[in-house]
């Protein structure tokens, strides 16, 4: 079992940032990637950006490349989310999650096993 809290959410101005932070606990060696989505209101939830555990590839929604890196500290696992130049349309909750699958596809919510309980992002214009 891999546990996952993520922290770091809030209210933000149209143009601020914000850091995300998920801290992983458990069976952390069993995963491959871990990443973030989020889900607004009335939404699927869509894929944000992912980190695979090995080699540390990363991978960004077109929408979202240049504005949000994600970033990983190993002695601490924990997965970070920068966002900057934040939108009204970036509010969503925003779910870290994680994958034990050695061939994943990456932006596929349904291929990650443990998921974290969510964190509110929103962005006033």
């Amino acid at each position: 079992q891999v546990q996952l809290v993520e922290s770091g959410g809030g209210l933000v101005q149209a143009g601020g940032s914000l850091r995300l932070s998920c801290a992983a606990s458990g069976r952390t060696y069993s995963s491959y990637a871990m990443g973030w989505f989020r889900q607004a209101p009335g939404r699927e939830r869509e894929f944000v950006a992912a980190s695979r555990w090995l080699g540390g590839s990363t991978y960004y929604a077109d929408s979202l490349r240049g504005r949000f890196t994600i970033s990983r500290d190993n002695a601490k696992n924990t997965l970070y989310l920068q966002m900057n130049s934040l939108k009204p349309e970036d509010t969503a909750v925003y779910y870290c999650a994680a994958s034990i699958l050695r061939s994943l596809t990456i932006a596929n919510a349904n291929e990650y096993n443990y998921w974290g309980q969510g964190t509110q992002v929103t962005v006033s214009s």
